[in-house]
């Protein structure tokens, strides 16, 4: 009988992450960057839990910057409205930051503006409120992009997402990963591991 019940509790776990989709991309469009790493390590992850993900990079979303008289000119970029379509259908958001300046890039940014408005040129929380975002960073530095991870959680929260409490943060990014682009330092990545299962599970 207690047999039984697990095996239903698992594949009823099993199944809820299954149903929830996830969306995971990087603000950097660096070649060989640590946060696209990170992020693609992260998907990999939750797929393993069940989820549903889709990963991509904003190398493929190419948007101009961000100009009101843009906007009422030609409206909202067809590459802003592919990635804020995946957006709205997803559950889950896994962001890997780079820290530039002690803050968000400049893409990342300029992304989140265009995503925060709607095809009638006006403003739009449709696809931040009530999603859950996993903020990460991996930085060459001691501090491993907290203070810009500080940054890009008071934007999202801004606008309706909801992020979760501890943020990943990888120091010295230059040796943290390996020649496949896995995390070398198993505490590391059991942080990642735990932070994306929370996520997923609560």
């Amino acid at each position: 009988m207690w047999k039984w019940m697990l095996i239903m509790c698992v594949t009823c776990s099993a199944n809820l992450s299954a149903e929830i989709k996830v969306l995971a991309f990087s603000g950097s469009t660096r070649e060989d960057s640590f946060n696209q790493k990170l992020v693609v390590e992260a998907a990999e992850m939750a797929r393993q839990m069940g989820a549903n993900v889709t990963a991509v990079s904003l190398k493929d979303y190419a948007m101009p910057f961000y100009n009101e008289d843009l906007e009422k000119k030609e409206g909202l970029p067809a590459k802003a409205k592919e990635l804020r379509k995946l957006m709205i259908q997803s559950q889950l958001i896994f962001i890997a930051s780079p820290e530039y300046n002690g803050s968000v890039s400049g893409v990342l940014k300029n992304v989140i503006d265009w995503l925060s408005r709607n095809e009638n040129s006006g403003s739009s929380r449709d696809a931040f409120k009530g999603k859950k975002f996993v903020l990460m960073s991996a930085s060459p530095g001691s501090t491993g992009g907290a203070r810009g991870l500080a940054h890009l959680k008071a934007i999202i929260e801004n606008i309706g997402g909801v992020v979760v409490p501890q943020p990943v943060l990888i120091p010295h990014a230059t040796g943290a990963f390996d020649d496949k682009g896995h995390l070398k330092e198993p505490r590391l990545k059991n942080e990642l591991q735990q932070a994306i299962e929370a996520a997923i599970r609560n």
